[in-house]
């Protein structure tokens, strides 16, 4: 028989546990190179059979845009996100996309965040009917609702599909984080749903 060296038990178990975090991330990264075979842009429900199942809950309606008005301050509660917005972002520092309307106004308002796996997470955890809501500084809070949740790689990234909206007269949003360890941005989009 072997004698057993004093923390050998340790050890074991911490190999063990490596071994099998590296076996969960593989299965997770196998699991994205077969879902990005499908289009580029893979749903983030939290809910995997529900991917393509219509939804249980109907979405609000449209509400009328507003007048254009700079934001100030974003909201997104069931994520964990209150940050203050400060102009237009560069060098991953995040901020509104200058180019897009302005938040509540018609077309699509673009926010870029910052290039921070944190902030890729939580809003990978953002949800279909899940509420965002935009303080801007005519001193009115616009309120939109989550349409859908996707994540796009570098290679399948459809502009129009990110930054055009999506439905003629309507005030949408985009919410974009990246720097994911493949390159992935996660694209949170939304519309106005109401005012106050």
């Amino acid at each position: 028989m072997y004698g057993k060296r004093p923390g050998g038990v340790g050890r074991a178990r911490a190999i063990a546990g490596v071994a099998w975090a590296a076996l969960l991330l593989g299965l997770w990264l196998w699991g994205h190179d077969a879902a990005e075979g499908l289009g580029g842009a893979v749903p983030l429900t939290g809910d995997v059979a529900a991917v393509g199942r219509p939804p249980t809950h109907p979405l609000p309606r449209a509400w009328h845009p507003l007048p254009a008005a700079a934001a100030r301050r974003v909201v997104v509660e069931s994520a964990g996100i209150a940050a203050p917005v400060a102009g237009q972002g560069r060098d991953g520092s995040g901020g509104w996309y200058g180019m897009g309307a302005r938040p509540g106004a018609s077309g699509a308002a673009v926010l870029v965040g910052p290039t921070d796996a944190g902030v890729l997470r939580r809003l990978g955890g953002v949800r279909r009917g899940d509420a965002v809501r935009v303080s801007r500084a005519d001193g009115t809070v616009a309120e939109f609702t989550v349409e859908d949740v996707a994540m796009v790689t570098a290679t399948r990234f459809d502009a129009r599909r990110v930054y055009a909206a999506r439905a003629g007269g309507r005030a949408e949003l985009r919410l974009l984080a990246g720097g994911g360890a493949r390159g992935g941005t996660v694209v949170v989009s939304a519309y106005l749903t109401g005012s106050r």
